[in-house]
């Protein structure tokens, strides 16, 4: 295993264990989750690995294989770039340790750590959170902590919010810790109860395929903190809660306007698309899944306006190719799509999706089969 020979050479030992976390794919509920919403990921083949060794004096030291020279942090407040999203996670559980009763919270130390991914870095395919995970699932053994893959999940959640400074729900982290092979996960992202679907597409003939546009843009950039404020400012207006609790949509509509209306009347509708995915996967409908991704990119491009050129592109082309439906995926602005397509159909999707790039003049997007895979475990 390469993470093992980098740590050997790195530290000069053998690192304690390897611990896997890994991406995911949204397949529909999309910016429902910081709304108390409903949505229903699931987890990648691809993700992020970490040797890890428990350090008695505090350090934390970081190698990742792909992001260039070693970190030395004598705590996390010293990181920078892509080294907050780990020091976040060894705050975070420290904070969450010495919040618990006297007695009763284990202190969280340093840590020498290499790391090695491979999910797409800013696909939409949450690298971040696979890396947070994997960090937290090999410090909750490493020292104890006796945490539940949720509460790791809810940890990552608070370093990428609070440490990082990105605003984001609990839908990623969540995916990647207590993901299932051959299963979606429903998850409530008010009551944090969770649900595991049957998505075996293969039984069905079919293909779910990510499209990764190539497109990189930054979601710290203030573009998602102020959808976040939008719905934030609409629930206020309403007197709810959350957009969850909003049970009457026209009335609602009828008292907003502006981007706080149309940000409404997509997570109200995207909450019932999760539902409707459901229903229709149990009763083994999984083609008629397709009209449902179709609406959901509508409602992401024209009411919550996360979407741009490449994901638009890469959306109608598919469809044009024969996919039974298609959206984009993720937080938005860039990323990637994905595509319902039955077997027969997949070549001529892959044929119009790339045709229309070129004929733009941009570059082909990569297209690879999406299966739903397990969630962070320990390899090593």
């Amino acid at each position: 295993m390469r993470v093992v020979g980098a740590f050997r050479d790195s530290y000069g030992v053998e690192p304690a264990g390897v611990w896997h976390a890994p991406g995911r794919v949204n397949l529909i509920g999309e910016h429902t989750d910081y709304n108390d919403g409903f949505v229903l990921p699931f987890a990648l083949p691809w993700g992020v690995t970490a040797a890890v060794s428990p350090r008695e004096d505090g350090v934390i030291r970081l190698r990742s294989l792909q992001a260039g020279e070693p970190v030395t942090l004598a705590t996390p407040d010293e990181a920078e770039g892509w080294a907050r999203y780990a020091a976040g996670v060894f705050w975070a559980l420290d904070e969450a340790q010495r919040g618990r009763k006297q007695g009763q919270g284990r202190p969280v130390g340093g840590a020498d750590v290499v790391i090695d991914g491979d999910v797409p870095q800013g696909a939409g395919l949450s690298s971040s959170a696979a890396l947070e995970v994997a960090i937290g699932t090999a410090l909750n053994e490493l020292y104890g902590l006796g945490l539940t893959k949720m509460e790791i999940a809810l940890a990552a959640q608070k370093a990428e919010n609070d440490f990082v400074g990105m605003p984001c729900g609990i839908m990623d982290q969540a995916a990647s810790a207590l993901g299932e092979e051959g299963k979606a996960l429903f998850l409530d992202c008010r009551t944090l109860g969770t649900r595991s679907i049957p998505f075996d597409l293969a039984s069905h003939g079919m293909q779910l395929l990510i499209i990764n546009t190539g497109v990189h843009h930054e979601l710290a950039d203030g573009q998602y903190a102020r959808r976040r404020k939008d719905c934030e400012n609409a629930a206020k207006r309403l007197g709810v809660d959350a957009l969850r609790d909003v049970m009457d949509l026209a009335g609602a509509l009828a008292k907003l306007s502006g981007d706080e209306r149309r940000r409404t009347q997509h997570v109200v509708t995207e909450n019932h698309r999760v539902e409707a995915v459901i229903g229709l996967l149990r009763a083994g409908a999984v083609r008629e899944v397709g009209a449902l991704l179709n609406a959901s990119h509508l409602s992401l491009r024209d009411q919550f306006e996360v979407s741009c050129a490449e994901l638009d592109v890469a959306v109608e082309s598919a469809v044009r190719g024969g996919a039974r439906g298609a959206r984009m995926t993720g937080g938005g602005f860039g990323g990637s799509a994905i595509a319902l397509v039955t077997d027969d159909r997949v070549e001529s999707v892959r044929e119009s999706v790339t045709g229309a790039y070129a004929e733009r003049g941009w570059a082909a997007p990569e297209i690879y089969p999406a299966v739903p895979a397990r969630g962070a475990r320990r390899l090593l």
